[in-house]
């Protein structure tokens, strides 16, 4: 936008969270630690949930008020009878919404969608592909460069192309394995225990198994399946696990990156599994900052940029690492990263000077700024 009123002007930002994933309650969360930490002086909120099967709701902020992360009980999007409807074609922002009587009004006009989801059908290119037909700006990588991160096996593969290391791994599908039941006992060849059997296109570790001998492959194999039709299978690499928090250059600026590494410090647990990450299970710590040398960090810091351009991310990403002796090693690239307060991407942000609020406006001029992509 164009002029100092204009980019001064309050914006209005959907916080779009819950989803069809089995990490519908964790995005949940997120919504509502950004919800208490958005500037309101800069930004008016509209809150719309996806239920567990897909219906777009109109939410209120006392629905999220309760919203928490504990064992057993994460918290769930509604079916409240509200339908949200998108912009009828690209010549408005408008949404609207028809309410449980029937009745139609509008929600007016939207500058940008925060996606707050993770995992499929919102991490993976789907809720980017339909917010890019109407023409709305949102926050974070578009369709090709979700899709490609959120494809554990792919993303390897054009990572490998590009000369930055990855872990050694093998796929194998569902159909594959059905046709040839002998496959679980092959597929750790050429891979070296303790392997790590995981759902090509999920998150926040669902459905990761370690498995340290050929016994437990099958087992894992089922497990990961319950998530994804396609499973990777990766030899364990031997190194401290770091992550590092990327965000997208204003203009034609290049890619920034915190100013520090975060380390995940294991106490008593396998690998930084689900209940490690959100309900604050014991045997593992986060080292903020690492204790890294200046080039060790140089290393990952430029690996992570380039890893960030080569799949063609934006806005924001959380990349992680296994520092070994021979140098980084990537493991993933989290596209939406996880977002609550005490998450890694925004406390390596906050360990660089920037906190959580002004990151969160970051993101949203960004996306106002970059959008459309084509």
């Amino acid at each position: 936008m164009n002029g100092t009123a204009v980019e001064d002007a309050k914006r209005t930002v959907v916080i779009l969270f819950g989803g069809r994933s089995s990490e519908h309650g964790i995005s949940c969360v997120t919504a509502a630690g950004v919800l208490n930490a958005i500037d309101r002086e800069r930004f008016d909120v509209i809150l719309v949930g996806i239920t567990p099967d897909g219906a777009t709701v109109l939410m209120s902020e006392s629905d999220l008020a309760d919203y928490q992360l504990e064992a057993g009980n994460l918290p769930q999007v509604a079916a409240n009878g509200t339908r949200v409807l998108w912009p009828a074609s690209t010549a408005t922002r408008e949404i609207s919404v028809i309410e449980a009587d029937g009745s139609m009004r509008s929600l007016g006009e939207v500058d940008a969608v925060l996606p707050m989801l993770h995992g499929p059908y919102g991490e993976d290119g789907t809720i980017q592909g339909m917010l890019d037909l109407v023409n709305l700006p949102y926050v974070g990588s578009g369709v090709l460069g979700s899709a490609l991160c959120m494809d554990k096996h792919v993303v390897k593969t054009v990572l490998a192309d590009a000369g930055i290391r990855v872990a050694p791994w093998r796929t194998i599908t569902q159909s594959q394995l059905e046709r040839d039941p002998s496959l679980a006992s092959r597929v750790d060849e050429g891979l070296s225990y303790p392997l790590f059997v995981k759902p090509a296109r999920a998150g926040s570790s669902v459905g990761v198994t370690r498995v340290t001998e050929p016994a437990g492959i099958p087992a894992a194999l089922e497990i990961a399946f319950a998530e994804d039709r396609t499973v990777l299978v990766e030899s364990g690499v031997t190194g401290r696990e770091v992550e590092i928090a990327v965000l997208e250059g204003r203009g034609e600026s290049a890619p920034r990156t915190s100013s520090v590494i975060g380390e995940i410090v294991f106490t008593g647990r396998d690998f930084y599994d689900f209940e490690a990450k959100y309900l604050g299970a014991a045997g593992v710590e986060l080292a903020l900052p690492a204790d890294v040398t200046e080039a060790e960090f140089t290393e990952i810091r430029d690996a992570a940029v380039r890893a960030f351009e080569v799949t063609q991310c934006a806005g924001h990403s959380r990349i992680d690492f296994f520092l070994t002796a021979e140098g980084p090693v990537l493991n993933e690239i989290n596209t939406l990263p996880g977002f609550t307060p005490i998450s890694m991407y925004p406390r390596l942000w906050e360990e660089s000077g920037m906190g959580y609020s002004e990151l969160i406006t970051e993101l949203i001029e960004l996306a106002v700024e970059k959008r459309p992509a084509y």
